[in-house]
């Protein structure tokens, strides 16, 4: 067993197959300090708690507790239906060596098996026993793939839940709900589960799992949709509430996260900017895990009924008018009195790239796992806000006001970043070339970035010194990972729990809520943490 730096606060640790992992995993449940463990192919990742044990301490822990030596028994059989039309079918006959037909036919009669939940909420990692299924990812991954898109990589097949990024080779189609909130459990494919992909005829529409014969049947009509539309805010006509005039390129509701569902493949998420969100709930008097709006550019509110609120994070233009249109200045970080019909306006952020707004009481929005946040990735929480959206405004407050007005300093595009990494885990898939680069050259932020990752440009790519796929493993907040084309992206909240792309570092923790405030143009330089890098040594 090998026991590999993931971050300053989570190790990685190697086993011998997929069901040596899955015991380690489960003989680990409870140790002091673990937050969470994730489940990868032949990896578990472990995230703890530095302030109740250390890296090394814990390190001796895994090694000494002993796991069951037997496999898990298989649970029920999930029948999908799929349409076998995916984009990358004859690319993948191709890489088999057979034609499209065979891949299709091998497929349908493989015996599969979800090993393990990871990527998105409702995403299960299936393994079959026919040996022609080993595929590599694509060079670069699609922006975006379709929900129920059936897909393969390396020797896993899979099914997407809902639109997101992803790297895999897509074969088909289904219409089956791979994630239902409301459902016991939520996901569709839970680990264990036993899969049978069948043809899908031409009446297939909406599929779900029927609480009887685990196969997958038809959702009555509207159902389906239901989730789609995002949840219903609660107003009543004398509650405060805030509406959205402007919601500009992105307006959120998020709070701390929702730590401690990985094995449903569900992310902690929460705002990208812990910092920001704790300061405006100190502000107006709230717990610190209250939810507020977490917004990407210029945005309009309007208040209705006696309030107080805060502006955090970004810095920018902000202007308070009253229901008159009477402008009245408000300043960052120091929180405002609001009355029925005022509208806060905030301009494009001069530095940093995410406001977050406050209100006393928190956002009073709908939990699902008990979070609020918003998961942009796994479709997680409240819908991004629209224009015309109404919020309620909470009763939670707990304590007085409080002012603090010392402005943090965020970077505007252009500025230098220095940012705090660990090496790890997967350093030793580099060249000793790619090493150098990582922390001697300057790397930009690009446009391609939001709340899943920031895509990073450098004059040097990173090159690789191991070829191959990487089995898919656990990755943290804050990872680097490399894809073929060795431009690195920053995962940021709303990240995919696993992924098959080698991560060559991860940001400390300290350095985690800057990286959700860099805009594009900001040019960032990685620094080696010392301290971890001795504890590493």
């Amino acid at each position: 067993m090998r026991i590999l730096t993931a971050s300053d606060r989570a190790l990685l640790v190697e086993a011998a197959d997929l069901d040596e992992a899955m015991r380690r995993g489960a003989a680990w449940d409870g140790l002091p300090g673990v937050i969470e463990r994730v489940p990868g192919a032949r990896t578990v990742l472990v995230r703890f708690d530095p302030l109740q044990v250390t890296a090394a301490q814990l390190a001796e822990t895994l090694r000494n507790t002993t796991s069951d030596a037997r496999a898990a028994a298989p649970l029920d059989e999930v029948t999908i239906p799929v349409h076998y039309d995916g984009d990358d079918l004859d690319e993948v006959a191709r890489l088999l060596g057979v034609s499209a037909d065979e891949v299709v036919t091998r497929h349908l009669a493989a015996n599969w098996r979800v090993a393990f939940a990871g990527f998105a909420p409702g995403f299960g990692y299936l393994i079959g026993d026919d040996p022609l299924f080993d595929v590599p990812r694509r060079a670069s991954p699609r922006t975006r793939v379709p929900a129920g898109a059936v897909a393969l990589a390396g020797s896993y097949t899979g099914v997407y839940p809902r639109q997101s990024p992803g790297g895999w080779q897509l074969i088909g189609r289904t219409d089956a709900v791979m994630w239902d909130v409301h459902r016991d459990p939520p996901a569709l494919l839970t680990p264990g589960v036993s899969v049978r992909f069948v043809r899908a005829g031409r009446e297939t529409a909406a599929w779900e799992i029927s609480d009887g014969s685990h196969v997958a049947r038809r959702v009555e009509a509207g159902h389906a949709d239901a989730a789609a539309d995002g949840p219903v805010f609660p107003t009543a006509s004398d509650a405060a509430a805030v509406e959205v005039v402007q919601p500009g390129l992105q307006l959120l509701v998020q709070d701390l996260g929702r730590p401690g569902f990985a094995a449903l493949g569900v992310s902690a998420s929460g705002t990208v900017d812990r910092t920001a969100l704790r300061d405006a709930n100190r502000a107006v008097g709230n717990s610190s895990a209250a939810a507020a709006l977490e917004s990407v550019g210029a945005v309009t509110l309007r208040f209705h009924r006696e309030g107080v609120g805060v502006v955090t994070g970004a810095v920018g233009e902000m202007m308070m008018s009253d229901a008159r249109g009477e402008p009245r200045e408000v300043a960052h970080g120091i929180p405002f009195a609001t009355h029925d019909g005022d509208e806060l306006r905030l301009g494009s952020p001069m530095r940093g790239l995410r406001y977050v707004i406050g209100v006393r009481g928190g956002i009073h929005a709908p939990a699902e796992l008990g979070s609020r946040s918003s998961d942009t990735l796994g479709g997680l929480g409240p819908a991004p806000l629209t224009q015309g959206d109404v919020v309620t405004i909470g009763t939670d407050a707990v304590s007085a006001v409080d002012v603090f007005p010392w402005p943090r300093a965020l970077p505007a595009s252009g500025d230098l970043v220095d940012l705090d990494i660990t090496l790890g885990p997967r350093d030793d898939w580099f060249t000793s070339a790619a090493l150098r680069a990582l922390t001697a050259q300057e790397w930009t932020v690009t446009a391609q970035s939001d709340r899943v990752g920031i895509r990073l440009r450098g004059d040097a790519p990173l090159e690789r010194a191991v070829a191959g796929e990487l089995p898919s493993e656990g990755v943290v907040t804050g990872a680097l990972q490399v894809p073929p084309d060795g431009q690195p992206v920053l995962f940021l909240a709303d990240h995919p729990l696993t992924g098959g792309y080698p991560v060559i570092a991860a940001l400390t923790d300290a350095c985690l809520d800057l990286a959700g405030q860099l805009p594009p143009g900001v040019r960032v330089r990685f620094r080696v943490d010392s301290a971890a890098a001795s504890e590493r040594d």
